[in-house]
């Protein structure tokens, strides 16, 4: 067993929240997704934290310096912490009008000035603020040009609003927000932002849906009809991919994908998050993570100092299973064993 405490081991507490709902399955409660994290063991190895999203009805976006505290306290007593934050900002898609973008900015300060006390109190040693656009890519098409300056331009405010409060921002790469649904405009956003207090959230069932050009064909890197029994292809376009975008990724999720999309309750249809050991799986996680991991000459980025699980849109019954988080959790530790460092 490798003796790397790092990067820290989480697990997600959304995915009991995104993808259900009315028309799909019911929520399942920030406690009990808390207490599935706590209880996952490997080898004497558990979860060192969790990732949070900062809506209803896990956590109130509103609370008081009371609440906040005792979201603290109940992560603490769990013995984890809490890392990466997810800003709920869809009240206020930035392609809407003046007032949505207003209203996306209130929220995504909301969020910041949150995870900047649970930073001061101690529970969050490290993580971003994870945002994405609110918007569609049906929505950006439109008009390409004008719907990126819109985009670029509202970052940048985010972006100050951030560095107020000593938080970075991560822009989710994922294929249902215009202009964040293709590596290139992601990495086309990044540069015209240019600001040291945004970067790329990379979570490797999204980006694997870069590379075969979903929602913006013209960007595919794997050839139409590509056989996945030939690796090298897969790896040369992975490389590309993520010669590109790591040296602004600053926030990561290990996953698995089966090269296809998946929506469920309210959520857009987006990279299907398999589980771990899913024979359909087009991911060797441990190997390809490292291509997020280690720079262009096989060296450690130690780009960010945790790395997470997302299994959003699991049916409830997979995510109540202990050997879920079991799996997940071992997931983990391969790549930290292959990718880690000790601190």
């Amino acid at each position: 067993m490798s003796q790397n405490n790092f990067p820290k081991l989480h697990n997600a507490t959304w995915p009991g929240i995104v993808g259900k709902g009315p028309d799909s399955e019911p929520i399942i409660s920030f406690d009990e997704m808390l207490q599935n994290t706590a209880n996952a063991e490997v080898d004497g190895v558990k979860f060192d934290g969790v990732d949070i999203g900062l809506f209803d009805p896990h956590i109130d976006l509103e609370m008081d310096d009371d609440g906040v505290k005792k979201l603290a306290d109940k992560v603490s007593a769990l013995d984890l912490n809490i890392g990466s934050v997810v800003a709920p900002i869809w009240g206020g898609p930035i392609l809407g009008s003046k007032e949505d973008r207003a209203t996306y900015l209130d929220l995504l300060e909301k969020s910041c000035k949150l995870a900047k006390k649970l930073r001061d109190i101690g529970v969050r040693p490290y993580g971003i603020v994870r945002i994405d656009t609110a918007s569609s890519p049906e929505l950006w098409a439109k008009d390409p040009k004008g719907s990126q300056k819109i985009i670029v331009d509202t970052l940048k405010e985010a972006a100050k609003i951030a560095e107020n409060y000593g938080e970075k921002l991560a822009a989710e790469g994922e294929i249902c927000w215009g202009g964040m649904h293709s590596w290139k405009i992601m990495l086309e956003t990044l540069e015209s932002v240019n600001s040291p207090y945004l970067g790329f959230q990379a979570d490797m069932a999204h980006t694997l849906l870069y590379t075969l050009g979903y929602n913006y064909p013209e960007h595919r890197l794997l050839p139409e009809g590509y056989d996945w029994k030939d690796k090298s292809v897969w790896k040369a376009a992975l490389k590309e991919m993520t010669d590109a975008l790591r040296p602004w990724t600053i926030d990561f999720h290990v996953a698995q994908n089966d090269a296809t999309v998946f929506g469920s309750g309210s959520h857009d249809k987006t990279g299907r998050h398999c589980l771990a050991n899913d024979p359909n799986g087009k991911l060797d996680i441990a190997e390809d993570a490292g291509y997020w991991l280690r720079d262009e000459n096989g060296e450690l980025t130690k780009a960010f100092q945790h790395m997470c699980w997302d299994g959003c849109m699991f049916p409830n019954e997979v995510m109540k299973k202990e050997d879920t988080w079991n799996n997940i959790l071992a997931a983990l530790i391969s790549v930290r064993e292959k990718h880690g460092w000790k601190a």
